[in-house]
Parts: structure tokens; sequence; C-alpha cells
């Protein structure tokens, strides 16, 4: 049979808990006030932005098939309020990710602005 944990070893790791909390957070206070220069972070965010341009332009072209597939759907639905509804909620799903996908640098600027 297990044994169960005694008051003694609950309290210990009670006090273990607010040392590795402040533990923590003096490594990331340490790590943040040894940043990287401006200069290598526009180094290291050079890829990543070319990346990304990539991403958005390919998922920009999918959309746009994805749009054109949703309205062959719309108007073949005939009478058929599935299928109508269905490629309604294809349009608007498409234009969401476009929307997150073309304002993420705006929101990143924004909150990378001091």
């Amino acid at each position: 049979m297990a044994q169960k944990p005694d008051k003694r070893t609950k309290q210990r790791r009670l006090s273990i808990l607010p040392t590795t909390i402040f533990f923590i957070l003096v490594v990331i206070q340490i790590a943040l006030v040894s940043a990287p220069s401006e200069a290598d972070f526009e180094e290291i965010l050079s890829p990543l932005t070319t990346i990304y341009n990539l991403v958005k332009y390919a998922a920009t072209i999918i959309a746009g098939l994805v749009m054109l597939f949703a309205g062959i759907t719309y108007i073949a639905s005939g009478s058929d309020p599935g299928k109508r509804e269905k490629a309604k909620g294809m349009v608007m799903y498409v234009i969401v990710g476009l929307i997150v996908i073309w304002a993420a640098p705006f929101v990143v600027d924004l909150i990378l602005k001091e």
C-alpha cells in the first residue's frame, strides 16, 4: 500500500514553490537585461519576416481558391439550404483567416512599440 504524504512533506513542497517562482523570475530578469541589441534583433528577424511573407502570400492564394470553390458551391447548391450554408461558412472562415494573417504584423508592431 502507498503511504499518504505527511504534513511536513506537504509543507516542504509548498515552501519550494515560492522559491522556484522567485528563481524563475530572476532568470527572466537576467535574460532581459542581457538582451541583444536592436541590430541583432533585426538580423534574427529578417529570415523570419521572409518566411512569414511567403506563408502569407501562399495562404492568400489558397484562400482565393477556396473562395472560388465556395462561390461555385453556392451557385450550384440550387435549393439545398445545407450546401448554401456550408458555402457561406467557408466564405466567412476564409475572410476571418485572411484578416488574421494580414493583421498579425500590425498587432506585433503595436505590442513591440515602446
